[in-house]
């Protein structure tokens, strides 16, 4: 019996990062949903329920911890594995995001395909032998 695909759930208020994401991600074999803006990226993590989120930090509209603290405040959704794909680069923001708000990784743009991908796979694995 084949595994289904994993849903991976991106939400970025950028089309061209959403675009770049889906491409990668398409041909690593993930299923993709993108969401431009904050405002849809909760209601969409309802919705979908993902296997994974990527979330961007800076969107005009909602700003993406708004977006991961409802997230890991509903049962429904608190345990989907967050990675936050960000321009944040400052080691402070990094720090932050792991150590006190326990996102499961921290990528930063722009990225290297290849890294966002493993880091995916990591995240995914870590979920499975948890």
């Amino acid at each position: 019996m084949a595994e289904r695909l994993k849903t991976i759930l991106c939400i970025d208020d950028e089309p061209g990062i959403l675009d770049l994401i889906e491409l990668i991600l398409k041909r690593e074999g993930f299923n993709f949903v993108g969401v431009q803006g904050g405002r849809g990226g909760i209601a969409a993590v309802r919705e979908v329920r993902p296997d994974l989120v990527l979330l961007d930090l800076m969107m005009p509209d909602v700003n993406g911890w708004e977006i991961y603290w409802q997230m890991k405040a509903d049962v429904a959704t608190e345990n989907i594995p967050v990675i936050i794909v960000t321009v944040r680069a400052g080691s402070m923001d990094r720090v932050m995001a792991q150590q006190i708000a326990k996102v499961d990784d921290y990528v930063i743009k722009p990225f290297i395909p290849g890294e966002l991908v493993r880091c995916i796979h990591e995240v995914l694995e870590q979920g499975r032998t948890q």
